[in-house]
């Protein structure tokens, strides 16, 4: 039998998957709950942190359909939150936008499309660009944006726009040095699709970008590590 010590079986790894989704919402539920902090901050920490297990996914090795079935079922209870109160930290009532059903989505998508080829990383990619890089956009644009523009009637940030540029390049760079080590194309990689994420995630509307930019960011890294 498999201790802790050793390989997790698949229950194992569930679990710790679970743990960390768990503690994630109730953090948020209790800042939304109990100290009424601001719906969209909640939720950024949810949007920020449930994207992180792609790479406990990774690390742990966990199957192809374990990861499309939690997409699959997140992206059913996100529905569900936009009628019914669910967890108020992720989701209002009535929200104009289906970032959350999109989000949950991309995830199983990028899971079925990369862990048949034996090529998590590029997964990893599409999430945590998504997570870390438009979930920080929006915090620095919001706190510190005060060059702002307008796209097809939506405020945006030259702060938070940058942030998005700096934060993905960073997140790609990282995951391809794990992989394939100091080499030019990791940096000419991570550069052009930091570009393409942000512009993204600028004319995205109701919610898309929470689609778009998973899938773009790790389909474009995929393609132009094969081309070069």
């Amino acid at each position: 039998m498999l201790t802790w010590t050793q390989t997790p079986n698949l229950w194992q790894q569930i679990t710790l998957v679970g743990i960390w989704l768990g503690l994630i919402l109730l953090i948020a539920e209790g800042l939304n709950r109990i100290f009424a902090v601001e719906g969209e901050f909640s939720r950024k920490i949810v949007h920020i942190g449930t994207g992180n297990v792609i790479l406990l996914a990774w690390w742990l090795n966990i199957p192809a359909w374990v990861g499309i079935a939690a997409g699959v079922i997140s992206a059913i209870i996100a529905l569900i939150s936009y009628q019914v109160p669910i967890l108020p930290s992720v989701n209002s009532v009535g929200r104009n936008s289906l970032g959350t059903f999109f989000y949950a989505v991309s995830i199983g998508i990028l899971i079925a499309c990369f862990w048949p080829i034996q090529q998590p990383q590029y997964a990893a990619i599409g999430i945590l660009v998504m997570a870390w890089g438009d979930g920080m956009a929006a915090v620095i644009g919001q706190q510190f944006g005060s060059h702002l523009y307008l796209v097809w009637g939506m405020k945006k940030s030259w702060e938070g726009s940058l942030t998005m540029v700096l934060v993905s390049f960073t997140v790609i760079s990282l995951i391809l040095l794990s992989v394939q080590g100091n080499v030019w194309q990791t940096w000419g990689v991570a550069f052009i699709v930091a570009i393409l994420a942000t512009a993204l995630e600028t004319f995205s509307i109701l919610g898309m970008d929470n689609l778009t930019v998973p899938l773009c960011s790790a389909a474009f890294s995929f393609w132009l590590n094969q081309l070069l």
